[in-house]
């Protein structure tokens, strides 16, 4: 009894310590984009600001209209990339799963082969700009690279095979059910833990995606977040490297250090608030999904 309390509380140490470990960044993060900019220069980074000030955000707000706009782009991206990808992926995992699938294995392999090899940025890019036009297009933006993915689909069709009873899909043919009921009334209800799971990650990488934006979108009124951040960072940067050349007039009322971290938190702070709503999903969903079957 006496050794199995010791266990455990080393076991919640460790845990504590790597939750501060994973927390402390971003505490960091934030307290120095409310730091002064000179007491970022006389003082380094703190976790508490050394001299509070909201330049930064000051700085990136009077650009409202453009981050407002920028966040309706991702928000839309990411909904409809979501769905659909979730869509596409269970609508490729779900027949794998099934043994009657007639080349069910090299199906599955085709799949994987994809998590392998790829044609490379320039076939890539002459595809989706020559033969599908997607350039300076909203959908440049969700299909290229995001839209589905090899081990997504894997680890979807695992989660078919060990989680969903060959029992049940039986017994609804025989009152009748054809697949596509099957599908929808039992399959999909069954796989909601795997679908939160796979659902988080396709959010995530459509909110923190800047590759597609960076190679298909020169217009500036269809920058998602990331785009329209990484383009403001680059002009602050651009406004130090002026400065070092005299322009010191231009950059003296631009908070450069502290805009740096400002711009990374505008960036990350819907996923953190949006993750608490998937969270209860989102250890069962790996835990089952991973079972090789």
């Amino acid at each position: 009894m006496y050794s199995n309390r010791i266990y455990q509380m080393a076991v919640h140490l460790v845990l504590i310590m790597m939750g501060i470990a994973a927390v402390f960044p971003f505490i960091l993060l934030i307290s120095a984009s409310l730091t002064e900019e000179q007491a970022i220069i006389r003082d380094g980074y703190r976790l508490l600001p050394a001299q509070f000030s909201f330049d930064a955000y000051v700085y990136l707000f009077n650009q409202y209209s453009l981050i407002l706009r920028s966040y309706g782009i991702t928000t839309f991206i990411t909904v409809v990339g979501t769905v659909v990808g979730l869509l596409i992926t269970t609508l490729v995992a779900y027949p794998l799963s099934r043994n009657v699938l007639p080349f069910r294995s090299f199906l599955s392999f085709f799949v994987f082969f994809t998590l392998l090899f790829n044609g490379g940025l320039v076939p890539m890019y002459l595809i989706y700009t020559d033969l599908f036009h997607l350039k300076d297009t909203i959908w440049s933006l969700i299909i290229p690279n995001l839209l589905t993915n090899g081990f997504y689909i894997l680890l979807m069709r695992s989660f078919f095979s060990t989680s969903i009873p060959g029992e049940v899909v039986e017994s609804a043919y025989v009152d009748g059910a054809n697949e596509w009921i099957i599908y929808c009334k039992i399959v999909l209800p069954l796989a909601l833990p795997s679908l939160a799971t796979i659902g988080l990650m396709l959010m995530i990488s459509y909110w923190n995606d800047w590759f597609n934006g960076l190679i298909f979108i020169n217009d500036g009124s269809l920058y998602s977040i990331q785009n329209l951040l990484n383009r403001m960072l680059s002009d602050v940067q651009y406004l130090q490297q002026s400065s070092l050349s005299g322009q010191t007039a231009v950059v003296s009322s631009v908070p450069l250090g502290s805009v740096r971290m400002a711009i990374a938190v505008i960036g990350v702070l819907p996923l953190i608030a949006a993750y608490p709503f998937f969270q209860k999903f989102f250890v069962k969903g790996l835990t089952i999904g991973a079972v090789k079957g």
